[in-house]
């Protein structure tokens, strides 16, 4: 039986050139680690049973994504009722899901608006649904300080990829997309030399 899975709506595909950072699993798909499985168990088994129900994951994902279809949490369910942690490692660790970047599409939920930072309303929303109590104007600014890797005041997507995959990831980042621009720069200017000879 095959793994290979289509993404639901609203977790819409990157563009492939935007998942090149996105390590693969031996089928090519996203990889998935067992430690990212047991966390990601752990943090929808609300009830500590050893199994993840329809009701769990709805509470969860609820807190980021507000109007959630329930064909689509059936999806994420696999169609089933209820899930082992074997049960995702099952799903996950093979799948062959491609063009899709996990850290850039959780971002989206603290970025709503697209401004390229995370907005703090939402970050505090968030953790308060998430049942970490009132958080203080000073706690956000922690949260943020801590998750502002360039200083810079907020909380990129390069800064929110450094904190759930660690620096490495974002240094290869940027240096993909220097490698990038370098390689753009001859082309731009090839075009204006062949401009400035036509004009001529």
């Amino acid at each position: 039986m095959s793994n290979k899975k289509s993404i639901p709506r609203r977790m819409s595909a990157v563009p492939s050139s935007d998942t090149s950072k996105v390590k693969k699993n031996a089928k090519g798909g996203v990889l998935v680690t067992e430690e990212e499985i047991a966390s990601a168990f752990e943090f929808f088994d609300l009830d500590q049973t050893g199994k993840i129900t329809l009701s769990n994951l709805k509470k969860r994902l609820g807190v980021f994504y507000k109007n959630m279809p329930n064909k689509e949490f059936r999806f994420l369910m696999n169609n089933k009722s209820e899930m082992t942690v074997q049960d995702l490692q099952d799903l996950l660790t093979d799948n062959e899901i491609q063009n899709f970047d996990p850290v850039a599409e959780a971002f989206k939920v603290y970025d709503p608006h697209s401004m390229g930072y995370v907005d703090s309303e939402i970050l505090r929303n968030i953790f308060q649904s998430l049942g970490f109590g009132d958080i203080s104007d000073e706690d956000l600014s922690i949260l943020v300080e801590t998750g502002d890797v360039d200083k810079d005041g907020r909380v990129s997507l390069a800064d929110f990829r450094n904190m759930l995959e660690g620096p490495q990831a974002v240094e290869q980042v940027e240096e993909e997309k220097k490698e990038k621009e370098e390689e753009k720069k001859p082309e731009e200017t090839n075009k204006e030399e062949g401009t400035e000879e036509a004009a001529a």
